[in-house]
């Protein structure tokens, strides 16, 4: 518990003081919109190619430790849609809420894993996180992305739509790029590896940054049904079901830590974005995001005791 309080301080300041940067204005509304596109769009695809690029994922515990998390976001995803009709006719909950609710049970803020993991395991933590990052984003995409058409737009996307703004998604295509290089193993040259390097590092600090700017601490005053929901399955049931499969499956140690850290931290920043972009329910998302982002500070020790 010492370690992973330790851990997560770091983390927090950061939180903070990404926060306390928007309430005081020392970095405006449209500076931060800017600095976001940087992080998702450059830094961060950045840190996903030179981690997947670099990591034997051939005798890491991909299969493991890559399945558990699968099979939890599965039944989690398979649990909320079995329940949608029951939560319309009982909570009156909307499409674009739903998906709100789906995405906030489901998706993981990867700069908050990764920096827990990495603090927590050094570079072992940063190649597990890899594993994590290429079983989980392209899927929690495509169910985010194919959710959202179904149940949050006025109207039905076509299939080219679909797959046009799965392939411009940088978290997928970032994944895309890394995965191949670690399997065909081209020589690249020394400079454009410490480049994509230096930008991967800067990418922790400055989506933790962005992450606390996007925190809206008033709508802890609005809380809903639908948050609760979403709040529960994120920080409780998803690492819960993920690290009995995982140990299931025999996994261990800093393998198992890192089954239990990126299930169990908050929903992802860009799920905001992403619902206010195809009709999602974007001021319930931001609550969600807000609320976990908090109380993950508080869980995730807890259950990195717990279940691990």
């Amino acid at each position: 518990m010492p370690a992973v309080a330790a851990s997560l301080i770091p983390v927090f300041l950061l939180l903070v003081t990404g926060w306390a940067t928007r309430v005081t204005r020392v970095v405006d509304e449209a500076q931060w919109a800017g600095f976001e596109r940087v992080t998702y769009f450059i830094l961060f695809p950045a840190l996903v190619i030179e981690t997947l690029a670099r990591t034997d994922l051939r005798s890491a515990p991909l299969a493991p430790i890559g399945g558990s998390l699968v099979a939890g976001i599965l039944l989690v995803t398979g649990l909320l849609l079995a329940l949608r009709r029951p939560l319309k006719a009982l909570w009156g909950l909307d499409g674009p809420a739903f998906t709100s609710v789906l995405q906030g049970a489901t998706r993981w803020n990867t700069f908050v894993a990764l920096a827990i993991a990495a603090n927590l395991y050094g570079q072992q933590g940063t190649s597990l996180g890899a594993i994590a990052i290429a079983s989980m984003i392209p899927l929690l995409n495509v169910i985010a992305v194919l959710v959202l058409a179904r149940y949050a737009s006025p109207r039905r996307l076509a299939w080219r739509d679909l797959v046009g703004a799965l392939a411009k998604n940088p978290f997928i295509w970032s994944c895309a790029v890394g995965l191949v290089l670690n399997i065909l193993r081209p020589p690249i040259p020394a400079a454009l590896m410490s480049y994509t390097e230096i930008l991967g590092r800067a990418s922790l600090a400055a989506g933790l940054l962005v992450v606390g700017a996007g925190l809206d601490l008033s709508r802890l005053r609005r809380p809903s049904l639908a948050l609760a929901l979403s709040t529960t399955l994120k920080l409780a049931l998803l690492p819960l079901v993920a690290s009995t499969i995982a140990k299931a499956l025999g996994v261990s140690g800093a393998g198992l830590a890192v089954t239990v850290i990126c299930s169990a931290v908050p929903t992802a920043s860009g799920s905001y974005i992403l619902a206010r972009q195809m009709g999602g329910d974007a001021s319930l998302m931001a609550e969600i995001l807000t609320v976990q982002t908090l109380l993950a500070l508080l869980t995730l020790p807890v259950a990195l005791a717990l279940l691990t």
